[in-house]
């Protein structure tokens, strides 16, 4: 299961979503959560159709997407897509 998670340089909700998702890490260590920043990796942007900063999207391990946040997510609703993602 992997997180992608869609940043930007100045996004106070994007400040939020990190420390969200660094308490994700911390219970759940499998959860691979990779930080794209759009201004960098706007083609993997574009590709995952992303509209705003921040956005979550929960993969499972066939890389179908089980959840998506737009804005910050909360640790719950983190967790909940993680499940669903196994």
């Amino acid at each position: 299961m992997k997180v992608l998670f869609f940043s930007s340089a100045f996004c106070e909700p994007c400040m939020v979503t990190r420390g969200v998702l660094r308490e994700v890490e911390r219970l759940v260590p499998s959860a691979r959560i990779v930080e794209l920043d759009v201004a960098a990796h706007s083609d993997r942007a574009e590709e995952a159709g992303i509209r705003s900063t921040p956005t979550v999207v929960v993969l499972d391990n066939s890389d179908s997407e089980v959840f998506r946040a737009e804005g910050a997510p909360t640790v719950n609703q983190v967790l909940v897509a993680l499940a669903k993602a196994v």
